[in-house]
Order: structure tokens, then C-alpha cells, then sequence
């Protein structure tokens, strides 16, 4: 067998004979129970409840308790601490927010919420802009890292993140928390629920306002604040209609307004302006779940819905809106999971996706322009098994076909392999195929190119996770991907080409290749009692491969090579919770050819939360004690030192 074919079957063929030739050689594998430490339950990495001593990918799990004493309001700064993701924010809160996985491209990143995505068909890239994402009702996180295009389809070239909101459960009961701090920040959540025997039910709201500060670095002349404001609703019920039958409906809306700077008149340089821009998003989901067989076959149907529409506005020009976008996503799909034996399983489901596109930019030469409207279809069936032929192993092997209306088929595959060597060491390994479909922008537009191609990626990790005394747990891994056929935009002004003669201003080409690699290791120490402490550390190196090109082996854009994140807390017996956090980011560059630097910066925090009864908790944090001075995206500006407090109180 030749495992550098391109067929996706034979490369799983490939990485199950290599993982079992790789450990075929070491100790017998161990019959005993995993150890709790290392033994969650996650859903991202097989769209079903899975133990992580299981999955062979890797995962990152931010559980309930650890995102409530992060005390981060947006998902971004907190998935910026987990290994292998970076962030780059234009200006402060609400600014345009960019998440990179392994050094992948921001839009190569899957987002969900419950399982539905929020990618925006509207814009350019397709990606999602976190810079709207609150940790307001969020339950926990879960991490995916590596392409996973098997199960979720386009753009999971980098990772999936899944957003969990909790289930509605136990009597009524409320919650309510509010906090106020610097730039006149303030922010207050509330939430019900009530979890009934056949019937549950949850509603929450969410406002947070922020006086901001200069998008246009202060240090180059910013003055002029730029706020944010977001205001955000929830809602979810579950009818269990049966033993075996049950259905559920769930929304969840915000609505954000953030100032940001643009390039006034009359030299039109990067500056102050007094533009805004609002932006509502949208994500609903209904379904029914239907078991049969006694259980071993669960079914699911459901309807996702979602929705962004985005607007600017320039108060000092003669056309007001600068921009109008809207872009929804309307899918159908089935998915079946089925105890095929005691140790084993399939999951397999179809899905059909309708994506719309409406966008459209008035302005002075044009002040009503006819909106680019398209809309494309992508069909997919996918099937993976999951099946352990010893008690400590756990392989999964999975393909995935797709046919998009424009490009027509493509199909990507998906191998890994979990052995628990002992109840306190799992080895892991997997193989995975991603793949990004062309944006409705990137085929329709006046740039647009319908011979586009999906980009693809191919890519493999390795790693160990290990306990060792007190609960230590230390893992370490390695990664390794190639992408190719990745969509970019040639600009007619810098090298005219033949197309160029029918497209003058550019047109969108599958021209670039990347590839990536890197070393990723965390340590979770609790160190008796009391005392805890947690760090990762993170290399990658993301580079462009275009053999040739003038920035081949150049360090891909606003990708730092090195991160570092350290926690340690300590739990006083009085009920505080006193924590230092430190984050650092590597040196950077702003730009393909690595002309301009962005430098490496340190961030600490200190928080404290004391648990005033079992109703009342107060908490209080200092953000980057040091007041250090960084950039994230050249000429923009960051948050300083803020200190903020508040509280929850449950009844």
C-alpha cells in the first residue's frame, strides 16, 4: 500500500497500519479504567458524547467552572489561552477579531454554536468575525484541533470551536450578574430556567456597553474613542414527547454596535472617524431525536438557521451607509448513530445547505447600488465508525463526501487512533483532510472566479498524554499540515495578467500553498488541596510553500511562532479564590513578506472571587497589570489596564 496516494480511503488505510505498526512494539495494552483526571466527556470530535480517553484528536475542553473563573467577557480572549490559538483584534472590544488555529487562516476555522455553524456566507473569506461572541450563557468550550472536514464540512481546516450553552435543568431558578470597571465599562446577564420530567425550558438576556478607546493607535495620534455596544437574547425548550421521542427548539440573537476608524478626507490615511458599524447575528435550530431498535439506532432531524447582517455608516459623508450585508445559511440534515456492538459504533448523516449572499457598498459615485444577491448548494453524506478491539484501544475511521453546485464533488477522510497504555497514559494519533469551499464572494463578485477550486488540507499529530503524582497531568504534541490550492486575490495593478483584460481590478485565483508545524504542551498541576497551577506552551511554524514565490519560507501573517500561557490559583479557606494569569505572544509580522513587525508582549492579570454564600458570589480583576503597550494587527490600537468588578447571585 502506498501511503502517499491521494485516494482519502487508502490514507486511513494507511494511518491505522502505521499507528498499530508504531505501538505494536511496546508494553501490552492496559485493561484498567482510565483515570478520571484524564476521562471527560466531549461531542465535537464524533458529533456524539464521547470520553476523551477515546478520541484520538486533539482536544481542548474549557469546562463550566473554568470559564465562569476566567472572568473573560469575550470567547476570543479566552480561546487566545488554550493551546495552538492565536487572536489578532482591530482595536478594542467588538473590533473586527480574527481566531487562528495551528497557524491556519481565520476563516479555515469552523465555528459552532450547539452544533450549528456561524460562519458568514457574506463575507469576503466566509469566516466569523469573534469580535460579537460574549461568554454571557456560555456552558463550556470545546476545542478541535486540526482539519475535521470528515464531519463539519467546509472550512474545518484549522479546528472546530463549539460553543455549549446549558441545558435547562432542576427546579426554577435564576441567575443574575452585573459588573462595571474601566473605559465606563458595564455589563448585566440574566437567565431562568426550569427543567421539568418532560418538559425544559431556558431564557436569557445579556447587555454590555464599553466606552472604548482609539481604534487608530493612541501612540501614532488616536484620540477619539471608539465604544461598543451589544445587547443579546436566548432562548431554549425541550419536550420529550415519549420514552424514545423528543424535540427542541433553540435561538440565540445579539446585536452589536462598535465605532471604528477609517482613512478621512483629505489624505486619506489611516486615522480618526466617527464610522460605526452594527451587526446582527442570528442562530436557530429545531429538531426531532427518535430512538428505535431498544435504543442502539438514535436518530436526529433538525432545521439550522442562521443569519448575519451587517451594516457601516460614515456620519461626516454625503452617503451615509458605506456598507449593507446580509448572508444566511439554511440547512437541513439527519444524523443516525448506531451501537453496532458493545464496542462499537457508527455515525453517519446527510445534509443540504443553502447559503445566500446580498451585499452591496453606496458611495459617492454610487449612492444605490444593485446588491450582489447569489446563492449556492452544497450536499453531504459522511458516515464514521468508532470501534475499540481492545479494551484500551479506541479507533475511529470516517469519509465525507461533498457536491457543490459550482465546483462539484469533493470527498475528505478522517482516521484516529486512542490507546490507554495505562489508567494514567493515552497515546493519540490521527489523520484528517480539510477542506474550504470558494465563498459566494469569491465566485460572484466582480473579483469573482466560478473555475475556483476548494482549498485543501492534509495533515497528521501525534501525541502523549500522561499522569503522574498528585493528579499531575503533563501531554504533549505534534502537528503537522499542508494546504494547497488556497484562494487569493491578484491584484491587476501589481502583475497584469491575460485575465486581467475581461477583470481590471483583480480577480480571486487558487494560487497559494501553506504548510504548518508545530509542538504544542500543557501541564495541569494541582498541587494539593488548595494550590493549582495550569500552563501550555505552543511552537508553530506557519509558513508560505509557493516554491518560486518571493515570499517562499516566510512566516504567514500575524501567526506568532511562540505562545505561552500560565495560571496559578489558590483557594483560601474563607471562600476567596485569589489567580495569577500570564499570556505571551511571540513576535509576529504584519505582512506577507515580513517587512513589518509586530513585537512580542506579556499580558498578567490578577482576579479574585470570593464565595459570599452559596447564592452570592463577588469577583474583582486587574487586565494586563503592567499596562503593557501592543499592537495585534499593525496601527491598531489595545486595551491597557483595567481593573473591573462584580457579581453572580443565583436564586
Amino acid at each position: 500500500m502506498h501511503c502517499l496516494s491521494p485516494t482519502p480511503v487508502v490514507r486511513v488505510s494507511c494511518v491505522l497500519c502505521l499507528s498499530f505498526s508504531a505501538t505494536g512494539i511496546a508494553a501490552p495494552a492496559s485493561s484498567e479504567p482510565v483515570d478520571p483526571a484524564i476521562d471527560q466527556v466531549v461531542i465535537t470530535a464524533t458529533r456524539i458524547e464521547q470520553s476523551l480517553a477515546k478520541i484520538g484528536d486533539s482536544v481542548t475542553l474549557l469546562q463550566p467552572a473554568e470559564v465562569r473563573a476566567s472572568q473573560k467577557k469575550t470567547v476570543s480572549d479566552l480561546l487566545a489561552t488554550t493551546p495552538g490559538v492565536t487572536m489578532s483584534r482591530n482595536g478594542g472590544l467588538g473590533g473586527t477579531t480574527a481566531l487562528r488555529i495551528r497557524g491556519a487562516e481565520s476563516d479555515q476555522t469552523t465555528v459552532l454554536i450547539d452544533g450549528v455553524k456561524l460562519n458568514d456566507p457574506a463575507a469576503a473569506g466566509g469566516g466569523f468575525n469573534f469580535g460579537n461572541l460574549l461568554t454571557n450563557g456560555v456552558a463550556r468550550i470545546e476545542v478541535l484541533r486540526g482539519p475535521q472536514s470528515t464531519l463539519w464540512g467546509s472550512q474545518a481546516i484549522g479546528g472546530v470551536v463549539n460553543i455549549v450553552t446549558p441545558d435547562p435543568q432542576g427546579p426554577l431558578s435564576a441567575n443574575l450578574s452585573a459588573e462595571g470597571g474601566s473605559l465606563n465599562t458595564s455589563s448585566v446577564s440574566l437567565s431562568a430556567q426550569e427543567g421539568g420530567e418532560r418538559f425544559g425550558w431556558r431564557v436569557g438576556g445579556s447587555y454590555l456597553n464599553s466606552g472604548g478607546i482609539s481604534a487608530f493607535d493612541e501612540d501614532l495620534g488616536g484620540r477619539e474613542r471608539d465604544g461598543y455596544r451589544n445587547i443579546g437574547f436566548n432562548a431554549r425548550g425541550i419536550l420529550k414527547i415519549t420514552d424514545d421521542v423528543s424535540a427542541e427548539v433553540r435561538s440565540t440573537y445579539s446585536k452589536g454596535r462598535v465605532d471604528f476608524d477609517g482613512f478621512p478626507p483629505p489624505t486619506f490615511a489611516f486615522g480618526d472617524t466617527r464610522e460605526y458599524g452594527n451587526t446582527a447575528e442570528l442562530v436557530s435550530y429545531a429538531g426531532v431525536k427518535a430512538a428505535s431498535f431498544g435504543g442502539r439506532l438514535q436518530n436526529r432531524i433538525g432545521f439550522a438557521y442562521t443569519d448575519t447582517d451587517r451594516e457601516n455608516f460614515d456620519p461626516d459623508a454625503s452617503v451615509r451607509k458605506t456598507f449593507d450585508s446580509s448572508g444566511s445559511n439554511q440547512r437541513w440534515e439527519y444524523q443516525g448513530t448506531l451501537a453496532i456492538t458493545d464496542n462499537s459504533n457508527a455515525t453517519f448523516g446527510l445534509e443540504s445547505e443553502r447559503s445566500e449572499l446580498s451585499t452591496a457598498s453606496p458611495s459617492d459615485f454610487d449612492p444605490h447600488p444593485t446588491p450582489l444577491a447569489r446563492n449556492v448548494r452544497l450536499d453531504s453524506a459522511y458516515a464514521e465508525v468508532q470501534f475499540s478491539p481492545l479494551a484500551a484501544v479506541s479507533i475511529t475511521a470516517g469519509e465525507r463526501y461533498d457536491d457543490h453546485e459550482i465546483f462539484g464533488g469533493n470527498t475528505a477522510a478522517h482516521a484516529a487512533v486512542a490507546w490507554s497504555v495505562t489508567n494514567s497514559t493515552i497515546l493519540r494519533t490521527s489523520y484528517g483532510d480539510g477542506f474550504k469551499a470558494p465563498t459566494l464572494y469569491q465566485l460572484f463578485s466582480q473579483y469573482g472566479n466560478e473555475s475556483l477550486q476548494p482549498e485543501s488540507a492534509h495533515a497528521w499529530d501525534a501525541g502523549v498524554e500522561q499522569r503522574l503524582f498528585r493528579d499531575v497531568t503533563v501531554s504533549a504534541v505534534y502537528f503537522s499540515r499542508d494546504t494547497v490550492n488556497m484562494i487569493d486575490f491578484i491584484s491587476c495593478f501589481d502583475s497584469p495578467v491575460p485575465r486581467c483584460a475581461t477583470q481590471p481590478d483583480g480577480f480571486y485565483e487558487n494560487v497559494q500553498r501553506t504548510s504548518a508545524d508545530g509542538v504544542e504542551l500543557a501541564l495541569n498541576a494541582p498541587l494539593g488541596d488548595r494550590l493549582r497551577f495550569s500552563a501550555n506552551y505552543t511552537n508553530t511554524d506557519a509558513k508560505n510553500d509557493v516554491r518560486g514565490s518571493a515570499n517562499f519560507g516566510r512566516q504567514l501573517a500575524r501567526r506568532a511562532r511562540e505562545t505561552a500561557n500560565g495560571e496559578v490559583t489558590y483557594e483560601w479557606n474563607f471562600g476567596l479564590s485569589t489567580t495569577l494569569a500570564v499570556q505571551h505572544v511571540g513576535r509576529s509580522f504584519d505582512d506577507a513578506a515580513n517587512r513589518v513587525i509586530l513585537d512580542a508582549y506579556t499580558l498578567v492579570d490578577l482576579r479574585a472571587a470570593y464565595q459570599f454564600s452559596p447564592e452570592l458570589e463577588l469577583y474583582g480583576r486587574i487586565e494586563n497589570l503592567s499596562d503593557e503597550d501592543y499592537e495585534t494587527t499593525r496601527r491598531y490600537g489595545s486595551l491597557g489596564r483595567g481593573a473591573f468588578a462584580g457579581f453572580r447571585w443565583s436564586f
